[in-house]
Protein backbone atom coordinates (compact mmCIF):
# COMPACT_ATOMS: atom_id res chain seq x y z
CA UNK A 1 0.00 0.00 0.00
CA UNK A 2 1.50 3.57 -0.99
CA UNK A 3 1.94 5.80 1.99
CA UNK A 4 -1.10 8.05 0.26
CA UNK A 5 -2.94 5.67 0.62
CA UNK A 6 -2.24 4.88 3.85
CA UNK A 7 -2.67 8.58 4.93
CA UNK A 8 -6.18 8.68 3.19
CA UNK A 9 -7.20 5.00 5.46
CA UNK A 10 -5.51 6.72 8.16
CA UNK A 11 -8.10 9.67 7.60
CA UNK A 12 -10.92 7.75 7.06
CA UNK A 13 -10.98 5.63 10.41
CA UNK A 14 -10.56 8.41 12.48
CA UNK A 15 -13.77 10.44 10.54
CA UNK A 16 -15.27 6.80 11.36
CA UNK A 17 -14.12 6.76 15.05
CA UNK A 18 -15.06 10.44 15.90
CA UNK A 19 -18.67 10.11 14.00
CA UNK A 20 -19.12 7.40 16.08
CA UNK A 21 -18.26 8.93 19.37
CA UNK A 22 -20.08 12.59 18.57
CA UNK A 23 -22.01 13.24 21.05
CA UNK A 24 -26.21 13.06 20.23
CA UNK A 25 -29.26 14.25 22.22
CA UNK A 26 -30.65 12.31 24.49
CA UNK A 27 -34.32 10.97 24.88
CA UNK A 28 -36.60 12.46 28.11
CA UNK A 29 -36.51 8.88 28.60
CA UNK A 30 -33.21 8.35 28.81
CA UNK A 31 -33.09 11.48 31.15
CA UNK A 32 -35.52 10.14 33.16
CA UNK A 33 -34.09 6.39 33.28
CA UNK A 34 -30.47 8.62 34.26
CA UNK A 35 -32.04 10.67 36.89
CA UNK A 36 -34.00 7.81 38.85
CA UNK A 37 -30.73 5.98 38.73
CA UNK A 38 -28.80 8.99 40.59
CA UNK A 39 -28.99 7.31 44.33
CA UNK A 40 -26.42 9.93 45.81
CA UNK A 41 -24.02 12.36 43.80
CA UNK A 42 -21.08 14.62 45.43
CA UNK A 43 -19.56 17.16 43.33
CA UNK A 44 -17.98 20.48 43.70
CA UNK A 45 -19.92 23.40 42.28
CA UNK A 46 -19.86 27.13 41.09
CA UNK A 47 -23.01 29.02 41.33
CA UNK A 48 -23.64 32.21 39.70
CA UNK A 49 -26.36 34.13 41.27
CA UNK A 50 -28.45 36.62 39.49
CA UNK A 51 -26.46 39.73 40.45
CA UNK A 52 -23.85 38.04 38.47
CA UNK A 53 -21.67 37.14 42.33
CA UNK A 54 -20.48 33.77 42.04
CA UNK A 55 -20.33 31.06 45.06
CA UNK A 56 -18.12 27.85 45.05
CA UNK A 57 -19.06 24.85 47.44
CA UNK A 58 -19.56 21.44 46.85
CA UNK A 59 -22.90 19.66 46.97
CA UNK A 60 -24.26 16.42 48.28
CA UNK A 61 -27.20 14.65 46.74
CA UNK A 62 -29.57 12.30 48.34
CA UNK A 63 -32.26 10.91 46.07
CA UNK A 64 -35.18 10.99 47.03
CA UNK A 65 -35.68 14.52 48.27
CA UNK A 66 -32.34 15.24 49.90
CA UNK A 67 -29.21 18.11 48.98
CA UNK A 68 -27.03 19.86 50.40
CA UNK A 69 -25.32 22.94 49.58
CA UNK A 70 -22.38 23.54 51.65
CA UNK A 71 -20.53 27.08 50.53
CA UNK A 72 -16.96 27.64 51.18
CA UNK A 73 -15.55 30.58 53.15
CA UNK A 74 -16.56 33.29 53.65
CA UNK A 75 -20.32 32.33 52.64
CA UNK A 76 -22.00 31.37 55.59
CA UNK A 77 -25.19 30.24 53.96
CA UNK A 78 -25.97 26.42 54.17
CA UNK A 79 -29.06 24.90 51.83
CA UNK A 80 -30.50 22.17 52.46
CA UNK A 81 -33.48 20.29 51.20
CA UNK A 82 -34.71 17.77 53.46
CA UNK A 83 -38.56 16.29 54.87
CA UNK A 84 -40.24 17.82 51.74
CA UNK A 85 -38.31 21.39 52.60
CA UNK A 86 -35.64 23.57 51.35
CA UNK A 87 -33.82 25.49 54.41
CA UNK A 88 -31.82 28.56 54.28
CA UNK A 89 -29.86 29.12 56.99
CA UNK A 90 -27.22 31.16 58.34
CA UNK A 91 -24.84 29.51 60.46
CA UNK A 92 -23.75 32.45 62.45
CA UNK A 93 -27.23 33.83 62.87
CA UNK A 94 -29.45 32.96 65.89
CA UNK A 95 -32.69 33.45 63.66
CA UNK A 96 -34.75 30.39 62.33
CA UNK A 97 -34.10 29.09 58.82
CA UNK A 98 -35.95 30.30 55.75
CA UNK A 99 -38.12 27.40 55.25
CA UNK A 100 -40.14 26.73 51.69
CA UNK A 101 -42.09 23.26 50.81
CA UNK A 102 -39.97 21.48 48.09
CA UNK A 103 -42.56 20.88 46.10
CA UNK A 104 -42.85 24.61 45.37
CA UNK A 105 -39.32 25.07 43.87
CA UNK A 106 -38.13 23.67 40.70
CA UNK A 107 -35.66 21.41 43.04
CA UNK A 108 -38.52 18.72 43.43
CA UNK A 109 -37.83 18.09 39.36
CA UNK A 110 -34.18 16.48 40.46
CA UNK A 111 -35.43 15.06 43.79
CA UNK A 112 -38.63 12.94 43.26
CA UNK A 113 -38.73 9.42 43.93
CA UNK A 114 -39.90 9.33 40.64
CA UNK A 115 -39.01 11.50 38.02
CA UNK A 116 -40.72 11.23 34.31
CA UNK A 117 -39.66 13.74 32.01
CA UNK A 118 -42.36 12.34 29.16
CA UNK A 119 -45.19 13.22 31.82
CA UNK A 120 -47.66 16.01 29.72
CA UNK A 121 -46.43 19.58 29.85
CA UNK A 122 -43.86 18.87 32.13
CA UNK A 123 -40.92 19.77 29.63
CA UNK A 124 -41.21 23.10 28.01
CA UNK A 125 -38.08 22.76 25.68
CA UNK A 126 -35.76 19.81 24.50
CA UNK A 127 -32.25 20.63 22.51
CA UNK A 128 -29.36 19.67 21.26
CA UNK A 129 -26.64 22.26 21.20
CA UNK A 130 -24.00 19.67 19.30
CA UNK A 131 -22.10 18.74 22.84
CA UNK A 132 -24.92 18.69 25.61
CA UNK A 133 -28.86 18.30 25.73
CA UNK A 134 -30.67 21.01 27.44
CA UNK A 135 -34.04 20.52 28.59
CA UNK A 136 -36.42 22.84 30.27
CA UNK A 137 -39.41 21.93 33.11
CA UNK A 138 -41.48 23.24 34.98
CA UNK A 139 -43.91 21.27 37.58
CA UNK A 140 -47.33 20.98 35.74
CA UNK A 141 -49.22 20.78 39.14
CA UNK A 142 -47.13 24.31 39.89
CA UNK A 143 -46.52 26.26 37.52
CA UNK A 144 -46.07 29.62 38.95
CA UNK A 145 -42.78 28.38 41.09
CA UNK A 146 -41.01 28.61 37.76
CA UNK A 147 -38.53 26.29 35.80
CA UNK A 148 -35.25 24.73 35.84
CA UNK A 149 -32.83 24.40 32.67
CA UNK A 150 -31.20 21.19 32.85
CA UNK A 151 -27.83 20.47 30.92
CA UNK A 152 -26.74 16.62 29.79
CA UNK A 153 -23.94 15.13 28.17
CA UNK A 154 -24.02 12.01 26.85
CA UNK A 155 -21.62 8.75 26.43
CA UNK A 156 -22.13 8.21 29.65
CA UNK A 157 -25.21 10.78 30.50
CA UNK A 158 -24.38 12.97 33.13
CA UNK A 159 -26.32 16.09 34.72
CA UNK A 160 -23.74 19.07 34.19
CA UNK A 161 -25.49 22.23 35.28
CA UNK A 162 -28.60 23.59 35.69
CA UNK A 163 -30.34 27.08 35.91
CA UNK A 164 -33.04 28.03 37.88
CA UNK A 165 -35.73 30.71 37.13
CA UNK A 166 -38.23 31.65 39.63
CA UNK A 167 -41.28 33.14 39.67
CA UNK A 168 -39.56 36.79 39.69
CA UNK A 169 -37.67 36.30 36.78
CA UNK A 170 -34.24 35.86 38.70
CA UNK A 171 -31.85 33.16 38.09
CA UNK A 172 -29.49 31.15 39.59
CA UNK A 173 -26.77 28.62 37.36
CA UNK A 174 -25.26 25.92 38.87
CA UNK A 175 -22.17 24.12 37.32
CA UNK A 176 -21.25 20.80 38.53
CA UNK A 177 -17.59 20.27 38.34
CA UNK A 178 -15.75 16.88 38.65
CA UNK A 179 -18.39 14.23 40.73
CA UNK A 180 -18.48 10.88 42.35
CA UNK A 181 -22.01 8.99 42.76
CA UNK A 182 -22.64 5.92 44.47
CA UNK A 183 -21.01 6.95 47.87
CA UNK A 184 -22.51 6.54 51.55
CA UNK A 185 -23.98 9.70 52.66
CA UNK A 186 -24.71 10.40 56.15
CA UNK A 187 -28.11 11.45 57.02
CA UNK A 188 -26.98 14.24 59.38
CA UNK A 189 -25.49 15.98 56.29
CA UNK A 190 -29.34 16.81 55.56
CA UNK A 191 -30.37 17.55 58.84
CA UNK A 192 -30.99 21.23 59.48
CA UNK A 193 -31.50 20.97 63.14
CA UNK A 194 -27.89 19.99 63.28
CA UNK A 195 -26.57 23.06 61.85
CA UNK A 196 -27.86 25.60 63.19
CA UNK A 197 -25.92 27.94 65.67
CA UNK A 198 -23.35 26.12 64.41
CA UNK A 199 -19.47 27.36 64.38
CA UNK A 200 -18.77 25.41 61.60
Amino acid sequence: MSTIARRVMFLCMCLWSGAATAAEQLSLAEISTYLNSLTTLKSDFRQTNDDRSVSTGTLYIHRPGRMRFEYDPPEQALVIASASAVYIIDRKSNQLPETYPLRRTPLSLILGRNIDLTRANMVRQAQFDGTATIVTAADPDNPDTGFIELTFTDNPTQLREWVIYDAAGGQTKVELGTFETGMSLPSSLFNPDRERNSDR
